[in-house]
């Protein structure tokens, strides 16, 4: 089977040669061209023919943002992944270029020690991210956990002991495709909505204050990045901070956010399936959980607790997702017990909460 061919772009001589290094040190890819700006990438294109372009944001004569547009335009399902700094001017030009139709994004290593450091967290980061967006059109298949199940939603997977209560929160998982996903939603969700909702979404420190900021602006449901200790209400939204696992914990007052920094799971820190159990917890068969485009298994085994506590789970269906991993995995497992398009998952969020009564979050199950 024939590699993976990538084109690094990037103003810098050392970036390029670190990319070149660490990508050519895998077995599955080959760097079959590099470019110090855009006027040479899409020059290189057509000559090249790569599957996959990597993209720093700044540059000169022309930058990521004006590349990408153009690339969109020529070639509009050729999977680009930025390279972009850890920083608050990184983060908002990564989200732009999101927006523009980025497929992914990875962030330069920074006080990482050495260039073999550099190297391996660049490796790390990135081939994962290459193999998924590349792997159909090379002809590999995505890893599977089986056929797609639909389980019969009134017997709650074989559980039909479990009351299925009225919805008293929203937990979303995402990551690979989701700032866009997550923008359509909330454009779609009304400001009345009766309960709050609680987000992971895969990403860094400082970038997650500012997807948070654009998801407020767009949104009539009011979204923050979460600070610990923050009382949930209905018709707000908190979204997980970059290197923090979200969790709610039950107070006298209500049901509060808290913050840790605990072990990483699934690789991610914010993950999912921490979040998913902690609301599992505290709300049981009020909870809803919507498990949206992204790669890997994060929120998988969070789901499992979420069906296991009687809530509900919907996924994103396959068509409409970036990367069919995440949701894809909850599906095959029979945790999903709506896979639904982008488009109608506002729309059902809203009916599924409409004909909520006063309702108090700290909810038993009685088998």
């Amino acid at each position: 089977m024939r590699k993976i061919r990538v084109l690094v772009v990037d103003d810098s001589t050392v970036i390029r040669r670190l990319l070149t290094d660490a990508l050519t040190a895998d077995d599955t890819l080959e760097v079959v061209g590099a470019a110090p700006n855009g006027r040479i990438a899409l020059a290189k294109i057509p000559q090249i023919n790569p599957d996959l372009v990597t993209l720093d944001i700044e540059m000169p004569e022309m930058d990521g943002l004006a590349t990408l547009q153009a690339i969109r335009k020529l070639y509009p399902r050729l999977p680009v992944i930025m390279f972009s700094t850890l920083t608050q001017k990184g983060a908002v030009a990564t989200l732009n270029a999101l927006s523009a139709g980025a497929s992914d994004y990875v962030t330069k290593p920074a006080n990482v020690g050495s260039v073999t450091a550099a190297i391996q967290k660049v490796r790390d980061d990135l081939i994962p991210k290459i193999r998924t967006l590349c792997g159909r059109s090379i002809g590999e298949q995505p890893a599977t956990i089986g056929p797609v199940r639909r389980p019969d939603s009134t017997t709650q997977a074989g559980r039909p002991c479990i009351h299925r209560a009225s919805v008293g929160i929203i937990a979303i998982g995402v990551s690979t495709g989701g700032p866009n996903a997550l923008t359509d939603i909330f454009r779609q969700l009304p400001a009345d909505l009766p309960v709050p909702i609680v987000i992971v979404q895969h990403m860094p420190p400082v970038f997650t204050r500012y997807l948070a900021e654009r998801l407020s602006h767009v949104s009539a449901v009011p979204v923050c990045e979460s600070r610990a200790g923050e009382l949930l209400e209905p018709g707000r939204a908190w979204l997980a901070p970059g290197d923090f696992h979200l969790t709610l914990a039950r107070s006298p007052l209500g049901v509060v956010t808290r913050l840790n920094q605990g072990p990483p799971e699934n690789s991610c820190r914010p993950a999912v399936d921490v979040l998913f159990r902690s609301v599992a917890e505290v709300y049981g068969p009020a909870t809803l959980a919507v498990v949206l485009t992204g790669m890997g298994y994060d929120g998988c085994r969070g789901s499992e607790a979420i069906r296991d506590a009687g809530g509900r789970v919907i996924a994103q269906d396959e068509a409409t997702s970036v990367v069919w991993g995440m949701p894809g995995a909850v599906a095959r497992a029979g945790l999903a017990e709506e896979l639904l398009p982008l488009d109608q998952i506002a729309q059902r969020l809203t009916s599924l909460t409409a004909d909520r009564p006063n309702f108090r979050p700290l909810v038993t199950c009685s088998h």
